[in-house]
Order: structure tokens, then C-alpha cells, then sequence
């Protein structure tokens, strides 16, 4: 292990973590992502996926990065300047701690019985990793997002998410509209124009198909969907947020389905 010190944003080891922080091209080229933050490395580490290095902010003192440096003592650390650590993780205020990561492959593509999702055009990477966030605490099997959906190792996504994906049988970059004619369970899209989720008797085995936040799902998804599923509202409100409607409706599944069994 190198303990090495980064005080100038022209320090090429610098350039190379800002290019991973920051260029989704070159993430993809170099097949790597940033962890920011203790808590969203720890989850790494406890799927036993390997960090390349560490990035830590010159102030950062806690037990938590203290437990996970001396875990990883066979990798090197770069220790930052306070406003560099602070430009690289594109926040506010330091959460002390950056991981330089490979991203884990993909598992092969199986459909699985229980619930699972087709994600169709999600743009914002909090949504996308809130919904992922809500997947793994209740359960999801899988879950495909389309072409135009955000990218789900942006270090944005993985904030979102907590580094939920790395538990979760995530595939990137599909076509839902082959996929829906490809897979033998029920199809449901959740949408503004549904029944309503709870005068429906939803099956146990399904694809939730959730949209964009905009334009909703594509057309063409909806057609082929054994049923548009709705969430009911009370007074003004036109729409809920993709990630609250996706979170009520995941775990409406998993009060009906999981949480009799795991009690």
C-alpha cells in the first residue's frame, strides 16, 4: 500500500479520477465507477467486490473510513486537498471517502418468478437509484432498463441507490419491447390511466413496467402489458414521483407475498 498526496487539479492521478467521476464515455471505456461516501464502499466490500483505491478528503476523520483503510491495507490511498475531494464528489459538503471501483459484471439474464422490472426511459439518476434502493430492501428478482434509461453505475445512481445494484441482478441497455414478447409472465405498466393497484388482484409472479418521468412508458410496452396498473390519489395532485409510485407499488407486493412468510 502507497499513501500518496494530491494537492493540485493538475495531478494526472487527479485528471484520471475526475475523467471516472465525471465522463460517462469514459467509464464506460475504462469499465469504471466511483463509490462516494463510507457507507456506499462498505457495501461494496461486504458483496466482496474489490476496490482498486481509496480517495480521501484531507479532513476526513470517523471510525467508519478508519475500519475500511485498515481493512484495505494492500491498496493505495490518495489523500486530497479539502476543495479537490470536494470538486471531485460533485457535493456540497465531504462525506470523507471516495472508492476508485471495477464495475461488476453482468449475471447471465434468467426471468425469475416473483416480481420484477422493466425500467423505460428513467432520466434522473435519483429516481432511478431510489427505485433500485427499494428493489433490494424488498426483494426484487431482476431488473432491465432500456437504452435510454440512466446509467446505473454513474456515481449519481450508485448515491441514490446506496450501492443497491451490487445486490441486485441488474441488466443495462436492453430492448423492453423484444424482451415483453420474449417472457411468459404478466406484464403490468404502471401508469395515470390504470386500474387501480388496490381493486386489483395482482399475481405473484409479474414485470412491473415502470416510465419515463415525463412522457411515461413507451406506447408499444403498453400495448403488449396484460394490464395498466394505477396508484390513487386524493385531491390536487396530477402524478406522484416515478420512485414513490414504483416504492408503493413494490412493496404492496411484498405485504401480500413476502411478508407473511418472513414473519
Amino acid at each position: 500500500m502507497a499513501n500518496k498526496s494530491i494537492d493540485s487539479k493538475h495531478n494526472i492521478s487527479y485528471k484520471y479520477f475526475k475523467k471516472v467521476a465525471s465522463k460517462k464515455k469514459f467509464r464506460k471505456e475504462q469499465n469504471k465507477t466511483m463509490l462516494i461516501g463510507p457507507h456506499i464502499i462498505k457495501t461494496f466490500l461486504d458483496a466482496k467486490k474489490e476496490i482498486e483505491c481509496l480517495i480521501k478528503d484531507e479532513h476526513s476523520q470517523s471510525q467508519e473510513i478508519d475500519e475500511i483503510t485498515k481493512v484495505n491495507t494492500k491498496i493505495d490511498i490518495f489523500t486530497l486537498k479539502h476543495r479537490l475531494f470536494l470538486e471531485l464528489s460533485d457535493l456540497k459538503s465531504s462525506n470523507g471517502l471516495i472508492a476508485l471501483v471495477k464495475i461488476p459484471s453482468e449475471p447471465n439474464a434468467e426471468i425469475q418468478k416473483g416480481l420484477n422490472l422493466f425500467i423505460d426511459g428513467i432520466q434522473d439518476p435519483g429516481n432511478l437509484g431510489s427505485i433500485l434502493r427499494t428493489a433490494e430492501a424488498a426483494g426484487v428478482n431482476s431488473i432491465y432498463l432500456s437504452k435510454k434509461t440512466a446509467e446505473l453505475w454513474s456515481p449519481k445512481t450508485l448515491r441514490g441507490s446506496q450501492g443497491a445494484q451490487v445486490n441486485l441482478e441488474c441488466h443495462e441497455n436492453h430492448d423492453l419491447l423484444m424482451l415483453c414478447d420474449q417472457i411468459k409472465l404478466p406484464i403490468y405498466s404502471l401508469s395515470l390511466c390504470g386500474e387501480s393497484l388496490y381493486k386489483e388482484d395482482i399475481p405473484e409472479d409479474l414485470f412491473l413496467v415502470l416510465g419515463n418521468e415525463g412522457r411515461g412508458i413507451d406506447k408499444k410496452i403498453i400495448s403488449k402489458s396484460t394490464k395498466s396498473i394505477s396508484i390513487p390519489m386524493h385531491g390536487s395532485v396530477e402524478s406522484l414521483n416515478v420512485a414513490a409510485a414504483a416504492g408503493i407499488f413494490i412493496y404492496e407486493h411484498f405485504r401480500k407475498f413476502q411478508l407473511n412468510l418472513e414473519g
